[in-house]
């Protein structure tokens, strides 16, 4: 059975790393391009487009919502659900603002400072200062480029409330989370664990939003394991 991976903005390939190759060792791995689109269902549509007629998704922060969209779009496709660091509900009016900020700043040139401003509530905090992590960081920011951060700005900004949809949702589901996440909340996981039927939600400790580089060897385990399993 192919797993599908798809990550958040400003977040490349390499932002799955160890746990794509645990996968790799029993699964077809196709990473989706979340690049192109300026709309959370034009990134579903691609993604469908390019995978299998039947698969398992891996969906992480931003690519946790494009794997709502999946499931709104072909709910028939998807065997299996992993859902990493994301939330269902669409922004409000704070977190909008928020993202015309970020808009702000790359208008006027400043690109290199959203990723900057964006550090600390990506990481646990005992981690702002891990040169080799932050560098990924900030590596995979420079891949993706400030076109690329506006369509998926715009993206996030518009997309649906997935919230009245999580009981639909019937394949098999799993939650992953870090405790120390500055984005999404306990409450967002539960949230999500407590609306879609049958759901498993495990927490991470010591780890913050990018739990497949903060703890690599764990999540790959978590995700082996879970699209392993029958």
């Amino acid at each position: 059975m192919a797993v599908v991976l798809v990550t958040g903005q400003l977040l490349t390939h390499a932002a799955w790393g160890d746990t794509a190759q645990a996968l790799k060792a029993r699964h077809e791995v196709v990473l989706a391009d979340h690049t192109q689109d300026d709309t959370i269902a034009g990134m579903a549509r691609r993604l469908l487009a390019a995978a299998p007629d039947r698969f398992d998704l891996a969906g992480q922060a931003m690519g946790g919502f494009v794997a709502f969209e999946v499931l709104r779009q072909a709910p028939e496709r998807v065997r299996r659900l992993a859902l990493l660091s994301t939330l269902a509900p669409n922004d409000g009016p704070a977190q909008t603002e928020r993202r015309m900020g970020y808009i702000r700043l790359v208008e006027a040139g400043k690109f290199a400072e959203v990723a900057e401003e964006r550090i600390p509530i990506l990481v646990h905090p005992a981690r702002r200062e891990d040169a080799p992590l932050l560098d990924i960081v900030r590596g995979m920011a420079g891949d993706t480029g400030a076109e690329t951060f506006l369509r998926q700005q715009r993206a996030i900004m518009s997309r649906a409330d997935s919230r009245p949809g999580l009981g639909r949702i019937t394949c098999p589901t799993l939650v992953v989370w870090g405790r120390q996440d500055g984005i999404t909340t306990e409450a967002h996981q539960a949230e999500i664990a407590g609306g879609v039927p049958g759901a498993r939600l495990e927490v991470i400790e010591d780890c913050g939003h990018l739990t497949t580089l903060e703890k690599p060897a764990t999540t790959a385990r978590l995700l082996a394991a879970w699209f392993g399993s029958a």
